[in-house]
């Protein structure tokens, strides 16, 4: 399946998809067939924008290969906010649900890209007729607004110093491989994005990051981060 186009997946192929993905948990296998069966594959390659501020909310997306970037930007300062880094397996584009009118923010692939394209219609049907469906999807939502008010609460409360360590634990628990000298971050992240996740500048962050490594608390590895130890022990505790 890898070295296939997305538009050569039949239904079965998406079905595994979903199969595979964090929605599928207590789903039967006709729901899993009704959404494939709705459902779209689609490729992006990287920084490909896969919906725009201000487009219509009519779909949601499930990632089947590669990273999606959320953000808010203002395009004639050329500013990007980033909101989250979300993985393989993530369902995204979920408040198209309550009919708010159009996109608040952008999703662009973080990377190459294999999304399934789910139309809001064919999902709130499915949500209708699966109360698997249906609780997880709140839980969903309920998890990213609690993300959302912790990280406005950071931003109130903490320095960029604080805001920084939280966010290498965050990133190491989803995206960290343990290894003998601490926990890899797998994810190539400029400083930039770092920077925007903590609210901070480029300039800030690189000198707070050259500090962690004199410190011996964080090492650069082929352009990821690697937490060291005891840092990487409260990211994996």
């Amino acid at each position: 399946m890898p070295h296939r186009r997305a538009c050569d997946l039949n239904v079965a192929d998406r079905a595994d998809i979903i199969r595979q993905s964090e929605i599928a948990a207590g789903l039967d296998e006709a729901m899993v067939a009704k959404l494939a069966a709705a459902s779209t594959a689609i490729d992006f390659r990287r920084r490909r924008f896969v919906y725009r501020d201000g487009d219509t909310a009519d779909a949601l997306y499930l990632i089947a290969r590669g990273r999606v970037k959320l953000c808010r930007s203002e395009g004639e300062k050329g500013r990007e906010a980033v909101i989250d880094i979300l993985p393989t397996g993530t369902l995204f584009g979920e408040f198209a649900l309550f009919g708010l009118g159009d996109r608040q923010m952008c999703a662009i692939a973080f990377e190459q890209a294999r999304l399934l394209r789910i139309p809001v219609g064919d999902f709130q049907e499915a949500m209708s007729q699966s109360r698997t469906l249906y609780d997880y999807t709140f839980r969903l939502v309920g998890q990213r607004l609690a993300r959302s008010e912790q990280r406005v609460a950071d931003f109130a409360l903490d320095a960029i110093p604080a805001r920084l360590e939280k966010l290498l634990h965050e990133l190491s628990e989803r995206y960290g491989q343990p290894g003998r000298d601490g926990v890899l971050i797998d994810l190539n992240l400029p400083h930039r994005e770092i920077a925007s996740l903590v609210g901070s500048t480029r300039e800030s962050v690189t000198v707070r990051l050259n500090d962690m490594r004199r410190a011996g608390m964080i090492d650069f590895v082929d352009r990821k981060i690697l937490i060291k130890p005891p840092l990487s022990e409260l990211a994996t505790a």
